[in-house]
């Protein structure tokens, strides 16, 4: 094999920083975008926050492809500047003082979530007792569930705890356990559902009406109650419905998971990117520009640049002077991207916003690259973690984007329309004989929508929707609210 030396010419696509930082810039949320533009605030001295104090075009965020300026007009603004240039802000600008009154509580001002544990433990400490039933005590609370529930036996308690404790009987170790089990929220620590919906029902006075069905149906019938089995429940009990009914109603009035009350996590805020509204019977888009500060070139900096001068000082303002240029274009390029998306996709949407659901169409990504002139891959980065304000509600641009299933009519209807129609079909349904999904599909398709039963009961547990056996109510219940389930697994 013989070695050779070839020339060949041929051309290649880079992807400069400054196209990087665009496509980064393009997909990132608004909480995201903001703490990139601190970073850039904080690292770029030619970057500040536009506060008002000038006009835009003044500030240089107008033309942004203004040319440098030249080294006599940076002499006349040299000798503009004084020699004592004022701080860039003052102590309270930053931080603001405390307020002068008595009844000032720094502890209302903490932000920490609270969690499970920390509350049980908070009122442990509460309760008078010895080292000896506290370790009991702070045990159980570490093997509690965001639940409430135990994540192990109390056997397993008793055998981790005898190498710490001399002579410890299960007798204590349960006594702690229901006195755990009494603290807010009533029914943490328990092993299972059902002595959580009993310790729950016995705080309850002994004279409360249906307190005695109500225990026999949690004690002998929970798993029938469980399947919505009411038929076979009235023959054992030999009740009629009405107590049923009455029995079932005070049950519904605990909380299966009682630790979920307090361990809910942090929460989590949405800032819409744009929101949209009807002005003279058009529907218009519009940026929210209070989500993100505005940004301008420092003018006192930026006159200190020299063009000719390629001093280690210079080339460094000079440096940031263009990536200050190239940030301020890439933001404005994302927001003229952002609203281009949107306006096209408000445009195939607008029966949404005037009907609902029901009126949804069907949309793809590869529809509105189409309609934009874009790359669907653009599109994805545009409408990934975008929010849109609408009269409906806050809503991601993801959200308006569905597959399509024909109609016999030809047309197309949008998958999140027949959600949508399926769920106001199940609102409507008989509470004692609810709709099955092939009934389900034949109303769907009577209004033209052709849908199989598998793509309908799909749809349905997409939308956490039990089936029609567990839908069906005892009396006059009313219908169950969905993704509520009274009855969990402990498994």
């Amino acid at each position: 094999m013989k070695l050779s030396l070839h020339i060949k010419l041929g051309q290649q696509l880079t992807m400069t920083p400054q196209l990087q930082q665009a496509i980064r810039m393009l997909q990132l949320s608004t909480m995201d975008l903001q703490q990139e533009i601190q970073e850039a605030l904080d690292s770029n001295p030619m970057l500040e926050s536009d506060d008002g104090d000038i006009s835009d075009e003044e500030a240089g965020l107008i033309d942004l492809s203004a040319p440098e300026p030249e080294p006599q007009e940076v002499a006349e603004w040299s000798e503009s500047i004084p020699d004592d240039l004022p701080v860039d802000s003052v102590w309270d600008d930053v931080y603001s003082s405390l307020p002068a009154s008595d009844d000032y509580d720094p502890l209302a001002r903490s932000t920490l979530v609270e969690s499970l544990q920390d509350h049980l433990e908070w009122q442990l400490d509460m309760m008078p007792m010895g080292d000896r039933e506290r370790l009991i005590g702070l045990a159980i609370i570490e093997a509690v569930n965001p639940d409430g529930y135990l994540t192990c036996s109390l056997d397993d308690l008793l055998a981790a705890l005898q190498s710490q404790l001399e002579a410890l009987s299960m007798a204590e170790v349960c006594a702690m356990q229901h006195c755990i089990q009494q603290f807010d929220p009533v029914g943490c620590a328990s092993a299972d559902l059902r002595e959580c919906l009993l310790v729950q029902l016995r705080l309850l006075p002994p004279a409360a009406a249906h307190r005695n069905n109500a225990e026999e149906l949690i004690t002998s019938h929970l798993e029938l109650l469980g399947n919505r089995d009411y038929a076979r429940i009235l023959r054992r009990t030999k009740w009629h419905e009405g107590q049923l009914s009455d029995a079932l109603a005070l049950i519904r009035q605990f909380n299966p998971r009682p630790g979920s009350a307090i361990d809910q996590g942090e929460a989590q805020y949405v800032v819409p990117d744009l929101s949209v509204r009807k002005v003279n019977e058009c529907w218009t888009v519009e940026l929210n520009q209070e989500a993100l500060p505005k940004l301008r070139i420092n003018n006192s900096y930026a006159s200190l640049v020299q063009r000719a001068n390629n001093s280690r000082d210079n080339v460094f303002m000079k440096n940031h002077l263009h990536e200050a240029r190239w940030f301020l274009k890439n933001l404005h390029s994302r927001n003229e991207t952002l609203m281009k998306v949107t306006c096209e996709i408000i445009a195939s949407q607008q029966a949404f916003l005037e009907q609902g659901e029901e009126a949804m169409r069907p949309l793809t990504l590869a529809d509105i690259a189409s309609a934009v002139g874009m790359h669907e891959s653009t599109i994805s980065r545009v409408t990934t973690q975008k929010y849109l304000y609408t009269p409906r509600g806050v809503y991601e641009l993801k959200y308006f984007f569905s597959s399509h299933v024909p109609t016999d009519k030809g047309g197309e209807c949008s998958s999140t329309a027949i959600r949508a129609h399926i769920r106001k079909l199940i609102a409507s349904e008989p509470a004692r004989k609810p709709l099955s999904d092939s009934k389900i599909a034949d109303l769907l398709s009577q209004q033209g929508i052709r849908v199989a039963r598998r793509t309908v009961a799909k749809y349905r547990e997409a939308m956490k929707i039990p089936p029609s056996n567990a839908r069906k109510q005892c009396g006059n219940g009313g219908q169950m609210q969905y993704g509520k389930a009274l009855f969990i697994d402990n498994n």
